[in-house]
């Protein structure tokens, strides 16, 4: 089946033909008809199968008919993140070049006032994200009363990131007669009950079943010992020995690991860029286009890139941390494979992430293939704190090493090996007559001082004797090292009292 097939204006139909479209997908070819026939759509299908176009098409066929009023927009589209907003934003640019359709893109990152002089002027077509709808709404300079067509894209998505209660706000501002398009990739129960709550007499429109990863994916796991260090190691060997390399898409649980895990890969001279929520939009926007024209190779990013992001020709996937929610990794793998294309997904399994990977193969019923993992070339480097490739042959020392510059193998900090007999314990020769005497080094002098009250003079300092020489306790015994020596016998004194306080030496008396 073709586009004119589907019941498409003539305007969109020479749209697709100048991008080089010439067959629907499956969940193009079932929902556009149902959409032009003004029914409510539920569509379930993976990820990367052209779900945006799908509702795409057939408003820019719908909206040929009718003019905007200001404030008042004709259609509206709930994305989950800014990404997918602006990339539904280029669809409509892309599909509707020869419509004269205003379209409003209500993200947060940008000014209100831009914004709100798109509304003034009236628009076609509102894509927008539920907070920055809701704060618009709530100021006044929005009305929902006319919207015709409601689109709720990545339902679960939405689910997953707190989106419900702002969806059902809205779905009380808009007219209870609109339309509604309802799309997710998987249907857990919330998904259904909120289905159930904004679809009347829907049509279901399934090509696939609920979370299954795109047969064109190659997927494996790789188990890595432990986290940090090692596990940093084992990607970037996975990274130089993967076959067909292109590009890849790097995935990591939280923000705080994204950074770290870029500026590691960035001191290993890799081509890296990141993108997660807690950056500015102009940055967001500035990392996934260095990515998608091919300036940066790898893209390390949260689940904010997860969900619907039309990324072509991404060769490889990488789950760096194993994703808590077993859904996620469906729509992690699903950015590579896309369009008929080939891709590999391959997961980084730590010991504690057992539980994770038995979820998500649960939910797929399908294990995921082990795979061999690199042999380690690497060694740790300590300037950067991470591995890099040990180029120093097997056998030969560091020079540092046989220097003895404050290395802790075998050696002191004074240079000498710790298992050689100090200098000290050495016998020193005395010289021959008419010779210069060798020097000897001084050791520091111990000096009895005399008990409190003792009026005798200090003694005198005992000879010059080599340094670390031990003392001789009385009686010559000799003392080794790690045996405890005997105690000096105290000569008894006779209590004069000179020790004694001068309190304790008053007289005490003592009544009758």
């Amino acid at each position: 089946m073709s586009f004119s097939q589907l019941g498409l204006s003539d305007k969109v139909i020479g749209a697709i033909d100048a991008a080089g479209y010439k067959t629907p997908t499956p969940i193009q070819e079932q929902a556009i008809p149902h959409v032009l026939a003004r029914r409510d759509v539920l569509g379930i299908a993976q990820t990367g199968t052209g779900k945006t176009a799908a509702f795409v098409l057939p408003m820019l066929t719908m909206l040929e008919k009718g003019r905007a009023r200001a404030r008042m927009p004709r259609t509206l589209i709930l994305e989950p993140t800014r990404e997918l907003a602006a990339q539904v934003a280029e669809s409509f640019e892309k599909y509707g070049k020869n419509h004269k359709l205003n379209v409003a893109l209500i993200i947060g990152g940008v000014s209100f006032g831009d914004q709100d002089a798109k509304l003034l002027r009236g628009v076609d077509v509102l894509i927008a994200t539920p907070g920055r709808l809701l704060d618009h709404s709530e100021r006044g300079r929005l009305l929902l009363s006319g919207c015709e067509l409601l689109i709720i894209d990545e339902a679960d998505r939405m689910l997953d990131m707190g989106f419900i209660p702002d969806i059902e706000r809205i779905g009380k501002l808009v007219p209870f007669t609109r339309q509604t398009l309802f799309f997710t990739a998987t249907m857990p129960p919330e998904i259904q009950r909120i289905a159930d709550n904004f679809l009347h007499n829907p049509v279901r429109v399934e090509v696939s079943k609920p979370a299954t990863a795109a047969t064109t994916i190659t997927q494996g796991q790789v188990a890595v010992g432990r986290e940090g260090h090692e596990k940093r190691d084992t990607l970037r060997r996975l990274i130089r020995g993967a076959e067909n390399f292109k590009n890849a898409i790097i995935f990591c649980n939280r923000k705080r690991e994204v950074a770290l895990l870029h500026k590691s890969l960035v001191s290993h001279g890799f081509n890296a860029v990141a993108l997660h929520g807690d950056l500015d939009q102009s940055s967001r926007t500035a990392a996934l286009e260095s990515f998608r024209n091919g300036s940066a190779k790898l893209l390390i990013a949260s689940d904010v890139a997860a969900r619907g992001l039309d990324i072509p020709a991404v060769s490889h996937v990488f789950n760096f941390d194993v994703p808590h929610h077993p859904d996620d990794y469906v729509h992690r793998i699903g950015r590579t494979g896309r369009a008929g294309l080939t891709g590999t997904a391959i997961t980084l399994v730590a010991p504690i992430d057992g539980k994770s990977v038995a979820a998500i193969e649960k939910l797929m019923g399908m294990p995921i293939p082990q795979m061999g993992e690199p042999a380690p070339a690497e060694t740790p480097d300590a300037a950067s704190g991470e591995q890099r490739p040990n180029r120093r042959p097997p056998g030969e020392r560091s020079s540092e090493r046989s220097e003895g510059r404050g290395s802790r193998g075998g050696r002191n900090r004074g240079g000498r090996d710790r298992h050689s007999r100090p200098e000290s314990h050495q016998e020193i020769q005395p010289a021959a007559p008419g010779q210069d005497q060798p020097a000897v080094p001084v050791a520091p002098v111990s000096i009895e001082r005399p008990q409190a009250g003792n009026d005798q003079s200090r003694p005198p300092r005992e000879a010059s004797r080599p340094r670390h020489e031990p003392r001789q306790p009385q009686g010559n015994i000799p003392v080794r090292r790690g045996e405890p020596q005997p105690k000096r016998e105290q000569a008894d004194e006779e209590p004069d009292g000179r020790h004694l306080p001068a309190f304790l030496l008053r007289p005490v008396t003592i009544k009758a």
